[in-house]
């Protein structure tokens, strides 16, 4: 038996006590070929075939007293169906909490149960609703408190098996060429090691979106996440591995490629919802209304397949019906050897 939701867990960080062992490790050094280690690492032997990952974001946990900015029968509903899909991993978008205080993270834990009894494994990032209503430092306190394992870190990196590797980053963060986050990134990447066919970037602020007017223009890219995009332009189209970039900040979903690499919103985790005026480039065309859902992506064969599961009665009292809306493939540009 595993609990990977406990306080001090390897990957876990949820506040919760457990008395099992984690099946997930932090890394201090090169495993081998001279790759740059990932700061967690999952086993292939402690992973199933096939490896099923989830990514959604802009949950805003708080009061359930509280309906305007976040939805408590929208975010439970997908909690439960979360749960019920068993990811071997749970990639969060950012905006977990409405604010970065204790009060919500203590709403996060109480909701997410269903994780803890599940076992999931946990892996954040941070977005701007985590710095709100405290001093920044004080912030990352109450973050770090939330999931202890990630003490110390804004960014960090994660080994799902030999063949994926995960890099959730801090868009509150300069990304910008020279940055402190901008060389870790680097270095994440140009030490891949030849085995890694997958890399799947895990951030808040999107680098490539449907453009919006007025009052949303705010969740437009801005020069941080834009500068991360013209450097996957770079390295992308000569990788052996494939690249997903999953951000959120706009309470919607939006699909692009652009030179190769995939560029996910995804951010229906229960927030008050936005609409969106699609250009040309978003793949997903829908028109559908609000778009709270989550993705899940299954790995098979050397390809990744994903699929954007939409929440479809969430004005029901106990939502509880779902549909695919969007569906979409990952290869990496070569043939492993």
């Amino acid at each position: 038996m595993r609990n990977l939701l406990a306080a001090g867990a390897a990957l876990v960080f949820i506040l919760a006590q457990s008395a099992c062992e984690p099946q997930t490790r932090r890394v201090a050094t090169a495993q081998s070929s001279g790759a740059l280690p990932a700061t967690f690492v999952v086993a292939d032997r402690d992973l199933p075939d096939p490896l099923v990952i989830i990514a959604y974001g802009d949950m805003r946990f708080t009061d359930a007293a509280e309906t305007t900015a976040s939805s408590p029968a929208v975010r439970r509903a997908l909690v439960r169906k979360v749960a019920a899909e068993r990811p071997a991993a749970l990639f969060l978008n950012g905006d977990v909490p409405w604010h970065g205080t204790p009060a919500d993270y203590a709403v996060f834990k109480s909701e997410t149960s269903a994780w803890r009894e599940a076992g999931l494994r946990i892996y954040p990032a941070l977005g701007n609703h985590e710095f709100s209503r405290c001093e920044p430092a004080d912030c990352l306190t109450y973050w770090w408190g939330a999931f202890p394992e990630l003490q110390g870190r804004r960014w960090y990196s994660v080994d799902l098996g030999s063949t994926v590797r995960a890099l959730a980053l801090d868009s509150d963060a300069s990304l910008l060429p020279g940055s402190e986050q901008r060389q870790w990134l680097e270095g994440q990447i140009s030490g891949l090691a030849p085995q890694v066919r997958h890399v799947l970037i895990i951030m808040h602020h999107p680098p490539v979106a449907d453009l919006a007017e007025g009052e949303l223009a705010s969740h437009n890219p801005r020069p941080n996440e834009t500068a991360l995009a013209d450097y996957l332009d770079t390295v992308a189209p000569a990788a052996r591995a494939d690249f997903l970039v999953s951000a959120g900040h706009t309470h919607n979903y939006e699909r692009f490629v652009r030179n190769g690499v995939t560029y996910l919103v995804s951010g229906g985790g229960g927030a008050h919802p936005y609409p969106v005026e699609r250009g040309a480039a978003d793949l997903y065309q829908g028109t559908d209304f609000p778009n709270y859902h989550y993705v899940r992506f299954v790995l098979h064969a050397g390809r990744m397949d994903a699929e954007m599961v939409r929440l479809r009665d969430s004005t029901a009292a106990a939502p509880q019906e779902w549909e695919v809306r969007d569906r979409f493939s990952l290869r990496p540009p070569q043939t492993l050897n």
